[in-house]
């Protein structure tokens, strides 16, 4: 019986390998790869040209938006882009000062390193990288009581990038020390099909323009989640046994996926049909929401929300949430007479 588990254990790594190397394989490593975000794409270029010609760091570069709209692939592009190594952490798993330097200890002169969830730094640890940023130094306390002593830390030039995707959050003197700010938004369905069309090329799957167009039309203008329904498509093409992806299979498979034409999922529907039924469109406080869908309010905050208002089927207000007429057309509810 144990021999079976391992068997287990070892094909369940396999396969996490097997879709790590895919997602890794989907992702570009030059500006001239990445799909979208022109702006932002021809602004880095410059500033990173001008950074090698002086054979200096990068400023340090703060990338917010929704999820799923490339931030770690940009912060990889850019290391790339310099020639430098990348390292990588997170806000959350960096709890104190000594975890900070640990990390920055690593760096060589002109290394990136990108800290995703930025915004979750505790305070002491953000205080800390106020000096490695702007100086290049970091002054810690070591020991406790009457052995404690201030220890100074030279650090290498180097250039941080924070990703996030709640910016208000960041507190004023740490977003203050990003010289380069890069707000992502939401992708245009046109720039969702060249990324899907790239991506089945990636996986050696074939695919129509027509079958691409409909997978970017249901992808919330996310390429993270334009890769994740190609994928799945694909299941249900090789499970049908046909070579090519067609109009007619992604229609099918998006549908059984619950992914409708606007690109709206189950939560999506769900969350403004419960705005509907029972509070008659709203307005509806965050947390009720949350309360009422089962979800936390930072994931409606921040995954259902910036997609619901960006397309029109929802509105803040002073109040609290609405939804628009927009939704009731959508979801075939009829709209209330005294509804404004």
């Amino acid at each position: 019986m144990a021999l079976v588990g391992d068997e287990r254990l070892v094909d369940s790594q396999a396969e996490d390998a097997v879709e790590a190397a895919t997602e890794l394989s989907l992702r570009p490593h030059f500006l001239n790869e990445y799909i979208g975000q022109d702006k932002i794409k021809r602004e880095l270029t410059v500033y990173i040209e001008a950074a090698k010609k002086r054979q200096e760091a990068l400023d340090h570069v703060l990338l917010f938006g929704p999820p799923g709209l490339g931030k770690t692939t940009l912060a990889f592009v850019i290391a790339n882009e310099l020639q430098v190594h990348l390292r990588t952490t997170s806000g959350p798993a960096i709890e104190k000062s000594g975890d900070l330097l640990s990390v920055l200890s690593e760096l060589q002169p002109g290394d990136v390193l990108f800290i995703d969830e930025i915004h979750r730094l505790p305070r002491a640890v953000e205080e800390t990288l106020y000096s490695a940023m702007e100086d290049f130094y970091v002054d810690i306390i070591v020991g406790q009581g009457p052995t404690a002593h201030p220890v100074h830390f030279p650090l290498p030039p180097f250039t941080l990038i924070g990703a996030t995707t709640r910016a208000g959050l960041l507190s004023a003197p740490l977003r203050d020390r990003f010289g380069i700010l890069a707000p992502l938004d939401f992708y245009q369905t046109a720039a969702l099909q060249e990324i899907v069309t790239r991506s089945a090329a990636v996986l050696q799957t074939a695919i129509t323009t027509d079958a691409a167009h409909e997978i970017a039309l249901r992808s919330r203008g996310t390429p993270r989640v334009a890769n994740r329904l190609l994928k799945r498509v694909r299941d249900f093409a090789e499970v049908a046994h046909q070579t090519s992806i067609d109009q007619t299979l992604a229609d099918q498979a998006l549908t059984q996926l619950s992914v409708d034409s606007e690109g709206l999922d189950q939560v999506d529907r769900r969350l403004l049909v419960m705005m509907i039924e029972l509070y008659q469109g709203g307005p509806v406080g965050l947390k009720t929401i949350a309360a009422n869908i089962g979800e936390d309010v930072e994931t409606v905050e921040t995954m259902y929300e910036p997609f619901l208002l960006q397309q029109g089927f929802l509105k803040r207000t002073s109040r609290g949430r609405m939804v628009t007429t927009k939704a009731f057309q959508h979801l075939h509810r009829p709209i209330p007479e005294d509804f404004k």
